[in-house]
Order: C-alpha cells, then structure tokens, then sequence
C-alpha cells in the first residue's frame, strides 16, 4: 500500500484522519503510532515484524549509550560498545536487503527473497543520526519509545519524507497545529504529489522504457536524448511526487516537514542543482561526515574530496551498485571542475542549459543496469550508431511531446512565480476561484488513471 494506491487514497488515509481527529491530544502520538503499526502491517507482516525489530534495536542502543556515557562516568568507556552495536545494526540491515551478495544475512530469520524494507535507506540515515547525536551528547536519549517509534516508522514521512535529525523532528512535534487550513494546504501538496507521480512520471516511464526495449546498437541520436531525459525526468517526479505526497500528508496531521526539492533540474549551475536536489539527504551528509571531517583536517584539497565523497555515497544509496557509484563521483568530480572554472562569465539561459545536459548525460549511468550498457548508450547519445532520427523518433515525439514539454515546464519554477505574482494583483481571486477546482479536477484525473492501470508502482529508485 503506497501513497498513490487507491487503498490507501480512498480507505487508510480518511480513515487514519479520522482517527486521528477524535483522539484526545494526549493520545495522538499512540493512535499515529498505531497507526503507522497498521501501515507497516498492509506491505506485509514481515516487514512489520522488521520495523518493530528495528526500532527495539535502536531504542535501546541509544538508551544504554546515553546511560553509560553521560548517567554514569565510570562506566564511559563502553559506552561506545552499545553504540556500535547500533551502528552497524543499521548498515548491516541496510546492505543486507539492497545487495544480493549479502542476502545471506537476513535469509535466516525468514525474509523471502523479494522482500524489501520500502524507505529502508531514508530511516536508516535517520536513525544512525540520531545514535551519532546521543553519542555526541547532542541530545539525550529518548525515553518514550512511541515518540521514537514515530520518528522511525510514521507513516507520513516512511516512503520518501524528508531525512531530519531528531532534535528537529521533536521540534516539528512541538509545533504540530491540528486545523483545517493546515488540511487544506496538505491536500493541495497531496495532489500535487500525486500529478507528478501519476500523470508525469509514470506517462514519461512508458516513453523511457520503450526506448529502453529498442537494441542500443540501433537506437538513433535523438531518440537516445529521448530516452534519457525522460529517464531524468521520470528521477525527478518520482522522487519529488512521493516526497510531496508525505508532506502533503504529514501537513494534514499536523506536521510540517521541509521540501526535499526546490526545482534542481534547470538550475544554472550544477552546484546550484547539488543545492536543491534531495536537501536534507546531502544535508545528512555534510553533518555527520564532512564537517566531522573538517574539523580534523581543513585543506582545499579535502574539501573537494569530501564533495566527491558525499556524492558517491548518494549515488551508492541509489542503486547500491558500480552504476550508481560512478554517477555520483561524476556529480561531485563535475562540481569541482565547475568550481575551478566559477570566473566565466556564462548568460543564465545559456547556463541553465549546460547544466541540464550535463545532468543528463550522466543520469545515463543510473539508468543502465551495468557499465559497458552505459557507455554503449552514450556512445549512441553522441552518433555513434551514425543515425540521427528515423520513424520511431518522429512517433515518440509526436505521442509525447505534449507530456515532455508539461513536464520540463512545471519542473522549473516558473509556474510557481507566476502563480505568486498574481496572488499579489487584483486578479488573485482568480486563484482563489480556480485552485480548488483545478485540484479536485486533477485529483480525479489521477484516481481514474490509478483504477484504469490497477496500481502505479514503476519506482525507479527504491530508497
């Protein structure tokens, strides 16, 4: 049961508000736990089981960390035994269920071969930062195991929501308004979320993937740009519509958490992408590896390194193969080269281009399953198969284009300011009028096309 499942659009989701709703305030946080316990349960049992699991495993590494460290000196020095266990508790979980080499590992307690923790790399990013923090003494161990739980396994943020370090989570927590403006306004980030991943990015699959089907020793110049800008659009609606969805759902109960994108794709530098593109995930990174880092050793020449770094670790947490390792060295190699260069002068427009091919031609390497694929499909990228465009690409572009240009459109901000601007003119009633009205439309749209093609699961990227 995912966001865009019409179980839980239609029935988990106004049934949990519901609940939530009558709850007296404190027992919110219980019934949202249960909740999320009722959520976990619908993928399966075992992965319920997992969660628990993961949970108690935490819970308690943090508990005995914090005791023995800060509660009681003379016992500091092994403080750091819990703490590891923890620690690599979570790597462990982690690599086991997305590498095949080291299945082996959870296949002993009973997880079949096609299980999966959905979200499994964003909780755990989570939940290691929040050990690290007790460690540090940053903050103290939590001792209600529900309010814990929540930030594990919520249901609101479980998918895609964004990775905040606990202290900020708890803040979130305090500022919860339960109102119906706060309603309205996730329902709007709801069905924004829902378009992206419905309309755009699941339409652009079907483009990506008949591409993908034609031998790549065939495939014409254009029709192999085709390809991957749907591949990298198709990325970026995926990941952005889902992450939308939990906001907009974690909104309705009373949550406000941050944007994981800003409208990365058309930035005009590529350090200006690395800013906007999954914020709180680099964010992750840079508190918790590359500052600790630069605290011990501060060179140019390690900052640089530690960009690369941090950006092969997100290429790894992609795909968790040599695929994703190299897009992600490429990404931060491309940054520093892009930082060395910094004193030419270069238009926006012209900037803005630049930036979106280059992010294209290396999304290729997260698209191919291995390397000598990748480079096959750059090679016809550049003309290497000497064909430039035949009748599939004048069929692709005629079926699509409408859908391709919608999407490069709303993938920028400009829908955004437009928007703003004429919510501050006399015409703003305009918006006022028609917003709802477009919403309810597009919202039907979606819950049409979700019971036509019975589900939308094509994710391409399991985090």
């Amino acid at each position: 049961m995912t966001y865009s499942s019409l179980l839980f659009i239609y029935g988990f989701f106004p049934l949990s508000l519901a609940v939530y709703f009558i709850t007296p305030k404190k027992l919110k946080d219980i019934s949202l736990f249960l909740l999320s316990i009722v959520f976990c349960g619908f993928f399966s049992l075992k992965f319920l089981f997992f969660m628990l699991i993961y949970t108690v495993v935490n819970y308690t590494s943090a508990r005995l960390t914090y005791k023995l460290k800060w509660k009681e000196s003379k016992y500091g020095k092994f403080s750091s035994i819990p703490f590891a266990i923890g620690i690599i508790f979570n790597i462990i979980s982690l690599l086991s269920f997305r590498m095949e080499m080291l299945a082996w590992i959870h296949k002993p307690f009973g997880f079949s071969e096609g299980f999966f923790p959905f979200g499994i790399s964003l909780f755990t990013l989570s939940a290691t930062g929040y050990l690290i923090d007790v460690y540090k003494g940053r903050i103290r161990a939590e001792i209600n195991f529900i309010r814990l739980g929540l930030f594990i396994m919520m249901f609101t943020r479980l998918l895609m929501c964004p990775v905040v370090s606990y202290d900020n989570f708890l803040k979130i927590c305090r500022k919860r308004k339960v109102r119906l403006s706060e309603l309205g306004t996730g329902m709007e980030f709801f069905v924004k979320g829902l378009v992206k991943k419905i309309i755009v990015a699941d339409t652009l699959f079907m483009l990506y993937s008949v591409i993908k089907s034609i031998d790549v020793r065939n495939l014409p110049v254009l029709t192999a740009w085709l390809g991957a800008v749907a591949y990298i659009l198709c990325i970026y609606f995926t990941l952005s519509g889902i992450s939308d969805m939990g906001i907009g759902i974690s909104y309705c109960f009373g949550f406000r958490f941050p944007q994981s994108f800003n409208y990365p794709l058309f930035s005009s530098r590529i350090r200006h992408f690395s800013a906007k593109w999954h914020i709180q995930i680099i964010q992750w990174f840079r508190k918790y590896a590359v500052h600790p880092l630069h605290s011990v050793i501060n060179s140019k020449y390690i900052n640089g390194f530690t960009a690369v770094c941090v950006w092969t670790l997100l290429g790894f947490l992609y795909t968790f193969n040599l695929n994703g390792i190299i897009w992600g060295f490429l990404m931060g190699l491309a940054i520093i080269i892009e930082g060395k260069l910094k004193n030419i002068r270069m238009l926006k427009s012209t900037g803005i281009i630049y930036t979106f091919v280059v992010i294209t031609i290396l999304t290729v390497f997260l698209s191919c399953e291995n390397i000598s694929e990748s480079f096959n499909y750059l090679r016809a990228m550049i003309g290497g198969n000497k064909v430039i465009v035949d009748s599939l690409t004048a069929y692709f572009l005629k079926s699509y284009i409408i859908i391709l240009l919608v999407a490069i459109y709303t993938s920028t901000d400009l829908l955004r300011n437009m928007t703003a601007r004429i919510s501050r003119t006399r015409f703003r009633f305009i918006t006022a009028v028609f917003s709802p009205i477009v919403t309810i439309i597009l919202f039907a749209v979606c819950t049409a096309l979700i019971s036509y093609t019975g589900s939308s699961e094509n994710i391409l990227i399991q985090l």
